[in-house]
């Protein structure tokens, strides 16, 4: 008699640790953060981990077919990258970055085009 043994598909068990990465996030303007992150000011927040296993993190979120990357910045002790939403909805894109030690992510809000404001008309100081 053959005794099988149970072999893990590796497509299975890569979407088990997709879901479970995805299923513990924070979604916040439509973009999503690494569990953990901290908000430090308006669409600001520190990362947890260093800035590689941050790019790592939206690798696996936002993939890099689909969202377009782009360095930003690489000097002494600064590093960072754009991670461009194509659809636009709800977040322009991600920028992501280090320095003095630590990783924030900053979300990118979509430019609305401002209505203008419909002024009144000016009253007169004329009496008839």
């Amino acid at each position: 008699m053959r005794q099988r043994f149970y072999k893990a598909r590796p497509l299975g068990a890569l979407m088990c640790a997709l879901w479970a990465v995805v299923a513990s996030a924070e979604v916040v303007s439509g973009a999503q953060l690494p569990d953990g992150s901290q908000k430090v000011g308006e669409n600001r927040y520190r990362a947890p981990k260093d800035f590689e296993a941050t790019l790592d993190y939206y690798r696996s979120v936002y993939s890099t077919s689909s969202y377009p990357r782009r360095q930003i910045v690489n000097q002494p002790g600064v590093k960072a990258v754009h991670i461009t939403n194509p659809s636009g909805k709800n977040f322009a894109g991600l920028n992501i970055y280090e320095a003095n030690e630590e990783v924030r992510i900053y979300i990118v809000p979509t430019q609305q085009a401002a209505k203008p404001a419909k002024k009144p008309e000016p009253k007169s100081g004329k009496k008839k």
